[in-house]
């Protein structure tokens, strides 16, 4: 028969090493806390991500999380399940061509009434489980995000996506004044159209919209949660997931990429030829992703980011010569005070 003094004090040496591992993985973003503490990083939310209840609060404690070590977080967020999902109950067919979802006038009123109305509210929620900070926004509010229609082009073929926009103009002033004041902007990605009728918005793809509102604001960092682990060289190979590559040699694989992930890493090269310091594309299924890439030195997706020349394999991590000049660029600035498409 087993002692229970013996049980306890197992129990208690358990505790004990649980609580040195979590003191260690604290140590090690000590370093990573100071670098951003002051930094803007856009993050995209999205796709599968948004599923679950259990990844849905992870996302919500690791924005909070972000905001409580110094750094300004934005959220911008599609919802193409929850929009999917809706217009099938509704019985609107959905079609998605080059990428991106084919938008009818009755399909955009839907589109703003489950992203402003359910998924904003559902995310704001949850982050302010963690405080007040969360501030929901449509793209639509103070005109903060104007937009033209755009099309799309196949095989050399021009295809009417309907409402669907692209974004021509952020209003940076008031989401500076909500970061300024310590909140969490919280943005779903419908634009106003610029010189459109009032009540008829155009739907935006949110990679892109997180894109343009980073180089806006001109943000240290931009994130994208996937509902895949990062970029593929040679795809369906799982072993050649890319750790670190460079505008120029992305530009290269850009043509050759899934047409889900074409908006998504063009968000990325846009963001980074416009003056944000990196782009991550990371799997949002897994729990504490987001922390996982800013506060670790090995990171788990894809990192974009000028000066990288050759693609960095799978366990290279996100810490080259590259990436130690970005950490040191962005704490000078602080110093000187500064499913395919998720809609």
């Amino acid at each position: 028969m087993s002692n229970p003094h013996d049980m306890s004090t197992k129990s208690t040496a358990a505790r004990l090493a649980a609580a040195q591992v979590k003191a260690e993985a604290l140590t090690e973003a000590l370093p990573w806390i100071k670098t951003f503490a002051g930094a803007t990083i856009v993050i995209k939310y999205g796709g599968n991500a948004m599923i679950s209840p259990e990844l849905q609060q992870s996302f919500a404690d690791d924005i909070a999380f972000l905001r409580f070590a110094g750094i300004r977080p934005v959220v911008v967020h599609g919802g193409g399940p929850q929009i999917t999902k809706m217009l099938a109950r509704l019985g609107i067919e959905s079609e998605f061509k080059a990428g991106q979802r084919v938008t009818s006038v009755e399909a955009a009123e839907v589109i703003r009434m489950v992203l402003s109305g359910q998924v904003n509210r559902d995310i704001v929620s949850r982050i302010n489980r963690n405080g007040n900070a969360a501030i929901g926004l449509s793209g639509e509010d103070a005109d903060l995000l104007l937009a033209n229609k755009t099309h799309a082009e196949v095989d050399g073929e021009v295809i009417d996506l309907g409402r669907v926009g692209e974004i021509a103009e952020v209003n940076t002033t008031v989401l500076t004044e909500l970061l300024d004041a310590g909140r969490v902007p919280v943005i779903c990605s419908i634009a106003s159209e610029i010189g459109g009728e009032a009540g008829q918005p155009l739907n935006i793809n949110a990679d892109l919209a997180a894109s343009a509102v980073a180089k806006a604001l001109k943000a240290n960092k931009l994130i994208m949660l996937t509902d895949v682990p990062g970029l593929y060289a040679n795809w369906p190979d799982t072993s050649s997931l890319i750790s670190r590559i460079g505008p120029k040699k992305l530009r290269e694989l850009l043509p050759s990429l899934d047409a889900g992930m074409i908006p998504k890493m063009t968000a990325a090269l846009e963001a980074i030829e416009h003056g944000v310091q990196q782009a991550h594309i990371i799997d949002g299924r897994m729990a504490h992703s987001l922390l996982l890439e800013v506060f670790t030195s090995e990171g788990i997706g894809t990192m974009v980011e000028n000066g990288v020349v050759e693609p960095a394999p799978l366990g290279d991590g996100h810490k080259g010569e590259a990436h130690e000049a970005t950490q040191h660029d962005a704490t000078q600035s602080d110093a000187t005070q500064e499913e395919k498409n998720d809609e």
